[in-house]
C-alpha cells in the first residue's frame, strides 16, 4: 500500500519538483519505520510516538524552507501524506485489512485528483456548500435525534418516520436538481430536462414546460417532455414505496410498470413521429433548491396532516373515505400522501387497498396536469399532451378499481 501511495506521489508531486519528500522508495520505507517502532513496544507505544514526533519534525522544516523562485510554497498534502504511510504500519497490525486498504486508496484518488477538485472548487458557487450542508444536517443530524415511537394516538406515524420521509423525497429531489443544473446537455431538447424535473415534481415539470409551449408554437418535444415527466413520476412513486413498504411496492409494481411503459411509449411515439420541419427546442427548467427549510416544514406539516386524515378517514369512513382523501391529494403534492400510506398510516387497510389508493391520488395529479397544461400551455395545441394524462388518468383509475 505504501508503494502505490508512492506511484501515485510520484506522479503528481515529482513531475516538476523533485525535492518533494515522498515516493516509491520513501514510502516504503515510512512504513517500514512505523511497523518495526510500533512492535517494539506496542503497550506504551514511546519508540513509535518518539519515531512519528522525529519524521514531523523533518516535515515541518521541509514546509518552513523557503520556496525557490519560481516555485509555489509547499501545503500540507505532501508532509500528511508522509504521515498517513508511516501509520501504515499499526494500521495493518491492529486494525483489519480493508483499513489500511482503504487509506491507501483515498489517498491515491485524492492526489491524482488534485487538478479535477481545483477545477469543481472554481465551478462550484458557495451557495451549493450551504445546500449540501443542510441536506447533511436533514440526514446526519436531526434524523438521529428523532424518537422512533408514536408521540400521539391518531396516527402510527412517528416523528423519525416523518422525517425519513422527508429526507427521501430530499434526496430523490436534491439528486435531480444538481443534475438539471450542472448536467449541460442541449442535444435532447426537452426530454433530459423532463426526465430530470419528473424525477424532482412532474406537476411543476408539466407547468415549467407549458409556459414555453407558449411561446414557442409547434415545438413537438416539449409535448412529448409533459408526457415524459408523468411517466417518470410512476418511476419516482414505485421507489419512494420501495424505501418504506417493500410488500406495498410489489403489490403496485405491475401497475405503476405498465403506466410507465404505456407512458413512455406514448411519448417515443410522438416523438418518433414528428414532422421533420418541427422546430427543436432547449427546454430551460428553473432547477430550484428544494432543501430550503421553508419547503422542508411544509413538507412534513402536509405529511402529519395527510397521515392524520388518513387515519381519521379510515376510521370513519372505512376505505371509501381514504380513496376520496387520495383523489382529493391528487390536487396537491401526492408525495406526502404516498408516504404516509407506504408507512401504515392507516391501520388494517389491505395492501390491495393501499396500492388502490396510491394509484387514485397518481390519476388524479394526472388531471390536474392536464388542467395545467391547456392553462399554461398555448390552448389547442397544448390538447395532444393534455388528451395523453387525461388518458393515462383513466387507465390509472381502471387498474385502481381491478385491485
Amino acid at each position: 500500500m505504501a508503494l502505490f501511495v508512492g506511484l501515485a506521489f510520484e506522479g503528481v508531486y515529482k513531475h516538476d519538483e523533485r525535492t518533494s519528500p515522498g515516493g516509491v522508495r520513501t514510502f516504503p520505507l515510512l512504513a517500514a519505520l512505523g511497523t518495526g517502532l510500533y512492535l517494539i513496544d506496542p503497550k506504551s507505544l514511546i519508540p513509535y510516538a518518539l519515531g512519528l514526533a522525529s519524521v514531523a519534525i523533518w516535515l515541518y522544516a521541509y514546509v518552513r524552507a523557503p520556496a525557490e523562485p519560481g516555485t509555489q510554497k509547499p501545503g500540507l498534502i505532501v508532509p500528511t501524506a508522509n504521515l498517513l504511510v508511516f501509520s501504515f504500519g499499526p494500521l495493518a497490525l491492529t486494525q483489519p485489512e480493508w483499513v489500511v486498504v482503504a487509506a491507501a486508496v483515498i489517498a491515491v484518488l485524492l492526489l491524482e485528483s488534485r487538478d479535477a477538485l481545483h477545477r469543481l472548487v472554481s465551478k462550484v458557487p458557495s451557495d451549493e456548500v450551504v445546500t449540501l450542508g443542510k441536506f447533511l444536517i436533514l440526514v446526519g443530524i436531526i434524523l438521529p435525534l428523532l424518537p422512533d415511537r408514536p408521540i400521539v394516538t391518531w396516527t402510527p406515524i412517528t416523528p423519525f418516520k416523518a422525517w425519513l420521509a422527508l429526507v427521501a423525497i430530499s434526496s430523490l429531489s436534491y439528486a435531480s436538481y444538481l443534475l438539471q443544473r450542472y448536467w449541460k446537455v442541449t442535444a435532447s431538447g426537452a426530454l433530459l430536462p423532463a426526465i430530470l424535473g419528473g424525477a424532482y415534481s412532474s406537476t411543476a415539470t408539466t407547468v415549467a414546460l407549458a409556459r414555453q409551449h407558449r411561446t414557442m408554437a409547434g415545438t413537438r418535444d416539449l409535448e412529448v417532455g409533459i408526457v415524459l415527466a408523468t411517466a417518470i413520476m410512476y418511476l419516482r412513486i414505485a421507489a419512494i414505496v420501495a424505501v418504506f413498504n417493500g410488500a406495498l411496492a410489489l403489490k403496485l409494481l405491475p401497475a405503476l410498470g405498465g403506466l410507465f411503459v404505456l407512458a413512455a411509449s406514448i411519448a417515443m411515439w410522438r416523438w418518433a413521429t414528428r414532422p421533420e420541419t418541427a422546430v427543436s427546442s432547449t427546454a430551460r427548467l428553473t432547477a430550484t433548491n428544494p432543501l430550503q427549510l421553508g419547503t422542508a416544514a411544509t413538507f412534513a406539516a402536509l405529511f402529519i396532516a395527510l397521515a392524520a386524515a388518513s387515519s381519521w378517514a379510515g376510521h370513519a369512513f372505512g376505505q371509501r373515505g381514504v380513496y376520496a382523501l387520495a383523489a382529493v391529494s391528487g390536487f396537491t403534492d401526492i408525495d406526502p400522501f404516498v408516504l404516509s400510506l407506504a408507512q401504515g398510516g392507516v391501520a388494517g387497510m389491505s395492501a390491495p387497498g393501499l396500492a388502490a389508493a396510491i394509484l387514485i391520488a397518481a390519476s388524479a395529479n394526472n388531471v390536474l396536469k392536464s388542467c395545467y397544461a391547456l392553462i399554461f400551455g398555448q390552448g389547442r395545441l397544448c390538447l395532444p399532451p393534455a388528451g395523453v394524462l387525461l388518458g393515462l388518468a383513466a387507465v390509472g383509475f381502471g387498474i385502481a378499481s381491478l385491485y
